[in-house]
């Protein structure tokens, strides 16, 4: 308990930013072990949940988490429609009163018990960002087929060598960020989908940034259907090539 209270006198605070799409499966789960990963922990938290009008109900799940977990640790800040990852980021933003801001995926692909890793990677730093990495230590990914591991390596070796970001894993999205940071690289990040998460470690480069780094595991989606398709791997392309120009 002694060391509990001592993280909370800390007076750090953690947002976890939970964009949402038709994840009324996944969604009770992910917010379940958010919630036993702070407690355990002792951390400051805060969940905000950021819907974009998911049309199988996502939003009514996250109405009855919030009132099994309380409005002050459940924040629901819904969109009428998709609008984009990074705006999405920008939204939650904008209600968070954490100082750090953490972003990861609702779909179980993330596990929250790297959290506490996460942070104590930051302090141990001092840190602006900590980026999990599925390439690095004892980092990996697990459920993809081989087509997709052969998409992601691909993508990730490609992206190395253009432009030589200093990190590891550029399209991973679990990421902590100091919360003053995250606003400075969302403000110069004009990339959508996901070469945005690339992005903003190409950008966090540029203005001199100090990026930490912890492996994590990465396990495909539990329920629903991956939004990686074809126009994802073409605008991803297209992105990569404009930051590369630009960068």
């Amino acid at each position: 308990m002694a060391a509990s209270g001592n993280k909370r006198k800390s007076g750090d605070k953690y947002s976890v930013l939970l964009p949402t799409y038709n994840e009324r499966e996944n969604l009770p789960l992910i917010v379940w072990l958010l919630v036993r990963c702070f407690r355990d922990s002792g951390y400051n938290y805060e969940i905000i949940v950021i819907d974009d009008g998911s049309p199988d109900g996502t939003l009514e799940v996250a109405q009855q988490l919030q009132k099994i977990y309380g409005s002050d640790k459940i924040l629901l800040r819904p969109r009428a429609k998709k609008l984009g990852l990074g705006t999405a980021y920008v939204h939650g933003m904008q209600h968070a009163t954490g100082n750090f801001i953490i972003i990861m995926d609702a779909d179980l692909s993330h596990h929250p018990k790297f959290i506490p890793e996460f942070i104590r990677k930051q302090k141990e730093g001092s840190y602006d960002i900590v980026s999990g990495t599925r390439y690095s230590g004892n980092g990996g990914v697990y459920g993809w087929d081989l087509k997709r591991k052969l998409i992601s390596r691909g993508a990730n070796f490609v992206t190395q060598v253009l432009l030589r970001p200093g990190a590891s894993d550029l399209t991973g999205s679990f990421r902590l960020y100091r919360k003053d940071v995250l606003q400075k690289l969302v403000e110069r990040c004009v990339s959508k989908g996901y070469v945005f998460q690339m992005e903003m470690i190409v950008r966090a480069r540029q203005l001199n940034y100090t990026i930490g780094e912890v492996p994590i595991s990465f396990v495909d989606r539990v329920y629903g259907e991956s939004k990686l398709g074809g126009n994802e791997i073409v605008s991803f392309l297209k992105g990569l090539l404009t930051l590369f120009a630009t960068t």
